[in-house]
């Protein structure tokens, strides 16, 4: 969001916005000011870094800037487009490669935070802190990507937009892979291991999914020894593990899943649920990509407010997940880990809908 300069209490109007605006969080230790930008002028980003200079040193405070990355490099022939960080350090730049690849549903991408930025480690392990699945254990920035259907030549693009971003950067950047979904794939599928394609690879792993155990927390992290500082996060996940209990699940479990290193559920079962579904639900009309593996699926929602279609369904006994929770509004996520045969009953319960 932008306000011109000579727009009546332009400033007022900017303060008032950080305050408002999706994306402020609580817990950070000064304002924050959120800015989606695609096709901007360069005198109109030295004019907002300007007014936040001035509110920051009116307020004694800082004001960080949150820039939505990924519509800078979705512009067209002859447009340019100002990389923010770059004119105003309190910048926390965050990309999405499901909007600059067009993969909707897919979230994938990052959050990266300037070494120039005030409090910059701080904020960093914040985030870490804040993100699903980011730990704030490790040494420098992390790139989160969740990855089960990606092709092989997505996966060599990502890691060598993060070896760039390393040396552009100065430090290195650590990816996560959520691997057990790696393993759930469809005939037909294949999925890369991520570790393969880029060294500092922080692999997590949970038997809860590949062998659908749901409730059972028992899994690994694996650092690959060719990852920067190899050592280092293995022993810090060690000490993370100890101090939140999560290293000491029963005997019997450790047994049996050392007994089932090899395999996964059914994937069959989950591969004709998915079937049934998709099939019966574009014939409703619903708009959806075609799972290649998992147990989920991300249907466009028949309305444009997700969350009121699936408060809709709950009267249906539908229990579905809006997309907003995923950063993706306008979308719903359903689970078809169960028995087939409830699969099948809840079809009628969508056609009511």
């Amino acid at each position: 969001m932008a306000v011109s300069p000579s727009c009546n209490e332009a400033e007022t109007i900017v303060d008032m916005c950080g305050q408002i605006s999706r994306g402020i969080g609580h817990n950070c230790p000064a304002s924050l000011i959120q800015l989606a930008v695609a096709d901007c002028l360069y005198d109109t980003v030295r004019e907002l870094a300007r007014i936040m200079e001035k509110k920051a040193a009116e307020y004694g405070h800082e004001i960080y800037l949150i820039s939505d990355e990924p519509y800078r490099e979705i512009v067209f022939e002859g447009v340019d487009a100002p990389f923010i960080a770059k004119y105003y350090p309190n910048t926390i730049t965050c990309y999405s490669f499901s909007k600059s690849l067009s993969l909707p549903g897919e979230r994938i991408g990052y959050v990266a935070v300037s070494p120039s930025c005030n409090e910059a480690e701080t904020i960093v392990d914040m985030c870490g802190q804040i993100s699903r699945g980011i730990g704030h254990n490790c040494p420098a920035s992390l790139i989160q990507l969740a990855v089960a259907d990606c092709l092989y030549d997505t996966v060599r693009e990502l890691a060598r937009i993060m070896e760039k971003k390393a040396a552009e950067y100065g430090h290195e950047i650590y990816l996560i892979s959520d691997e057990p979904y790696r393993e759930i794939v469809f005939e037909g599928v294949d999925a890369p291991f991520i570790a393969k394609y880029y060294p500092n690879t922080i692999t997590c792993y949970s038997f809860s999914k590949s062998l659908s155990l749901p409730g059972e927390r028992i899994g690994y992290v694996a650092v690959s020894p060719s990852c920067n500082e190899a050592e280092t996060i293995v022993d810090m996940c060690g000490q993370i593990s100890r101090g939140i209990g999560h290293n000491c699940p029963a005997s019997l479990i450790q047994l049996a899943v050392a007994d089932c290193l090899y395999d996964t559920a059914d994937l069959s079962v989950y591969e004709k649920n998915a079937n049934i579904l998709y099939d019966a639900l574009t014939g409703m009309g619903f708009e959806i990509v075609r799972p290649g593996g998992t147990f989920y699926m991300f249907p466009k929602a028949p309305e444009p407010d997700a969350v009121a279609f699936c408060k809709r369904a709950m009267k249906q006994d539908l229990l579905l997940v809006p997309g907003d929770t995923f950063g993706c509004p306008g979308y719903f996520r359903m689970a078809y880990c169960i028995e087939t045969e409830k699969v099948e009953r809840s079809l009628d319960a969508f056609r009511k809908l």
